[in-house]
């Protein structure tokens, strides 16, 4: 019978000088980078930034997704690998890291020392692949509302139509998830399924909802859309925006991006350096 791979994930983090967050597992001997195993139910990119403060104490945000590793486990398993490019929020300082016997040492190290440093060859080929996409980004969330009641189950106004239950968990799924990439914009079709679906991130992290008409169904033009995505892609800072599945097509339009479906309380999250996408990836919650 066949056997799961153990998921993990983790980050390569860099700060100015092309320094490279390197930690240093006593168990093994070994040199790496922040990593771990997803906890049940979790997230990969919260389980990435998870990690990353578990073992150096510091907060990161993820910028573009780098190639999964695999390689065989005890168990005749396989264990994959989820990595990001990462960045440091706020101080990058380890100086008062306390060792432990997980990590007994984590360094900021220059480039080509992390390369003779790392002890294992998918570890370098890692850190070669992320090396050209260290420059800063910033991410726009393009996400489908939650799971909602059926519009035959629903007498009222479509605009007013709510979340279903799996719906309202979705939304709170979402929380750790849209953190993961700093996403400081909130901004949401003015729709009952839409606003709910990104109300918990907002109550959580306090930034402030913005809800846009030129987002529903009802009222979404292509000039609207094409508006409301400029704006956040010329932007420096992180946003989600959540809308319907037919106004998709406008927003990824709008971002120069071929169509993609996305499936309720799907996101695509579009990486950009000065208004120009530098990489894409899709997730989706529950």
């Amino acid at each position: 019978m066949a056997t799961k791979d153990v998921l993990a994930a983790g980050a390569v983090v860099f700060r100015s000088g092309k320094q490279v967050l390197l930690v240093h597992r006593p168990r093994y001997d070994d040199w790496s980078f922040p990593k771990g195993k997803l906890d049940e139910g979790e997230h990969v990119a919260a389980a990435a930034v998870r990690e990353v403060a578990e073992e150096t104490g510091l907060h990161v945000r993820l910028g573009p997704p780098l190639s999964p590793q695999r390689y065989p486990v005890s168990g005749g398993r396989t264990k994959q690998v989820s990595y990001w490019v990462g960045r440091v929020v706020g101080s990058g300082d380890v100086s008062s890291y306390r060792p432990n016997d997980e990590i007994d040492a984590v360094e900021w190290v220059p480039y080509d020392e992390a390369m003779d440093r790392l002890s294992y060859e998918y570890d370098r080929a890692t850190l070669k692949e992320a090396r050209p996409r260290h420059r800063r980004t910033h991410a726009l969330v393009v996400l489908r509302h939650s799971e909602a009641r059926s519009r035959k189950e629903w007498d009222g106004e479509d605009r007013l139509r709510p979340l279903a239950q799996e719906g309202h968990v979705q939304a709170e799924q979402l929380v750790p998830v849209l953190a993961a990439y700093d996403v400081t914009r909130v901004v949401t079709s003015s729709s009952t399924r839409c606003v709910d679906t990104v109300a918990p991130y907002a109550a959580t992290t306090g930034w402030r909802l913005e809800s846009e008409d030129g987002l529903s169904e009802e009222d979404a033009t292509a000039e609207s859309v094409l508006a409301i995505v400029d704006a956040l892609a010329a932007a420096d800072e992180s946003a989600v925006l959540c809308t319907h599945r037919p106004v998709l097509p406008s927003v990824l339009d709008s971002l120069g991006l071929p169509e993609a479906k996305l499936e309720p309380a799907a996101m695509l999250v579009v990486h950009l350096r000065q208004g120009t996408v530098t990489a894409t990836e899709v997730h989706r919650i529950g």
